[in-house]
């Protein structure tokens, strides 16, 4: 009996990542190299973006990477979350008959908003699930300016 790579949702997420492409390119979003880095990705970890008085917090469904493979980048108010989920030697003699857990790079990308304090941002991985949290910058107080006379 042959090893089969049992991959379910290959297609909507070959789909999805094309939509998101499509949509990208049209608002000028992407640059060339990050079309190339997302098109190469093997998997998308998914995501929970949860806003707060003083903060934002992501957690992103990392299962069996890392934290020293995960590379996570804020700049020009675009945080950028990087890393890759190493493949174990699948071996049919070892008991394989079929492969479903994805394995391999993945990247992803979140436009934050002028509040994100990007010099704050703190990371921690704890069972699988990053978590990231943006502290929002304290709002400046208008400042009135006396005219003199």
């Amino acid at each position: 009996m042959s090893l089969v790579r049992y991959e379910p949702w290959s297609f909507l997420n070959q789909l999805h990542g094309e939509v998101d492409r499509m949509f990208n390119a049209r608002s000028g979003q992407y640059e060339d190299d990050n079309d190339q880095l997302l098109s190469s990705s093997d998997w998308v970890p998914a995501v929970d973006i949860r806003e707060e008085d003083n903060r934002y917090i992501i957690h992103a469904d990392v299962p069996g990477v890392d934290p020293k493979d995960i590379d996570i980048n804020m700049e020009d108010g675009v945080l950028s979350i990087r890393g890759e989920r190493h493949s174990e030697t699948t071996d049919e003699r070892k008991g394989y008959k079929r492969v479903e857990r994805v394995r391999g790079s993945f990247f992803r990308r979140f436009s934050m908003p002028d509040t994100a304090d990007a010099n704050a941002v703190t990371a921690k991985s704890k069972d699988g699930v990053l978590e990231i949290v943006i502290p929002k910058q304290e709002r400046l107080q208008p400042k009135r300016i006396q005219v003199e006379s």
